[in-house]
Order: C-alpha cells, then sequence, then structure tokens
C-alpha cells in the first residue's frame, strides 16, 4: 500500500509540474536559509543566515540580479555575537533540462556573487571589505514558477578590519519563485487562442 501511494504521489507531482520559467524577460525572487544551528550544549548559542535575491533573465538560463544576505552567531552567555552582512551584485546560469521526464522538473545552476561584505565580531575583530561566493547549486521545480533548491557557495571578503581576509563554505537551501515576463505570458496566451 505504501509503494501504491508513493507511485501516485510521484506521478501526481510530475504530471502537475511544467517546465520552469528561466526564459528571457523572466524575474527570479525568492531566499536561501544557511547555517542554522542550535547548540545542545550551551545555552542561547546558534547561528542564522538569510540570503534574500531577485533577478531578471537576460536570456534563456542567465539572469543577472542582486542579493542581501544577514547572519547572525552566538557563542552563548556572554561569549558575544557575529554579525555578517552583505549586498551585491548576482549571477546565475542554469544548465540544459534533462532528458526524461522526472529530470525536465530539475536543473543544476551555478551562481557567482560580488559586492559589499562584513563579518563583525562583538568582541571587536572585523573583516569590512569586497565580498565574493560561488558555487553550484541544484533545484528542484514543483510547480512552473516555484523552485526548491539547495546551494554550496564559498564565501569571502577581502578588505580592511582586524583581518584582510575572511571566508568559509556555506550549504544552504531555499525557495525561488519564478514570475513569467512579457514574452513568457505572450506565448502562454497564444497558445491558449
Amino acid at each position: 500500500m505504501k509503494k501504491l501511494l508513493f507511485t501516485l504521489f510521484t506521478a501526481s507531482v510530475i504530471t502537475l509540474s511544467a517546465n520552469a520559467q528561466i526564459s528571457k524577460g523572466d524575474v527570479m525572487i525568492g531566499a536561501n536559509i544557511s547555517d542554522i544551528n542550535f547548540a545542545l550544549d550551551k545555552p542561547n548559542a546558534f547561528s542564522f543566515a538569510l540570503n534574500p535575491k531577485a533577478a531578471w533573465f537576460i536570456q534563456d538560463g542567465l539572469a543577472l540580479g542582486g542579493d542581501v544576505s544577514f547572519g547572525v552567531e552566538t557563542a552563548g552567555k556572554g561569549l558575544g555575537t557575529t554579525i555578517n552582512y552583505g549586498i551585491g551584485a548576482l549571477g546565475r546560469y542554469y544548465g540544459a533540462k534533462g532528458a526524461n521526464e522526472l529530470a525536465n522538473h530539475t536543473r543544476f545552476f551555478g551562481e557567482a556573487t560580488v559586492g559589499v561584505s562584513g563579518r563583525n565580531l562583538s568582541g571587536g575583530g572585523s573583516t569590512n571589505g569586497l565580498g565574493f561566493s560561488f558555487g553550484p547549486g541544484f533545484t528542484y521545480f514543483i510547480t512552473r514558477n516555484v523552485g526548491l533548491e539547495t546551494l554550496l557557495k564559498y564565501e569571502g571578503v577581502v578588505g580592511f578590519g582586524s583581518s584582510a581576509y575572511a571566508h568559509n563554505l556555506n550549504l544552504g537551501v531555499g525557495f525561488q519563485i519564478y514570475l513569467p515576463g512579457r514574452a513568457t505570458a505572450k506565448k502562454v496566451e497564444k497558445d491558449f487562442n
């Protein structure tokens, strides 16, 4: 019975899904969350990062836009807080769609950002300056306009402060909403008339 329900669920998801909106003129809006950690052995210790982004597809599969990042890390009572921030330009390129029905709803992509970033510790240490990141990602389109994704990025900050360079490797999950542009809306309207 469980296998039958799983098969029916999978078939319905595949049937209801369609090709994603990653054509020229379309818009991508969404966010990733990462670095979620609640330390059980240290009271009041946690970390969290939020990365909203928006981009416009300048050609099929290639989007340019902007992103903002904000992160907080606490080490526990009296040990201080670290604030991470950033704002900059974003570029994202999606690879070709898959060869079978299930793979048609998934896409690999590469993402890169550059802008102003910083990492500031409450104890006084900091690095602020040119921020950059790059890495691969994977999106599963649960509908034509909504994608769930995971993104592995190398992030760095080069600049000034108590340290001239700070970096980390970040794994995030999130969702993106893909809104059709005028050209896509005209194609859909033409198909229905």
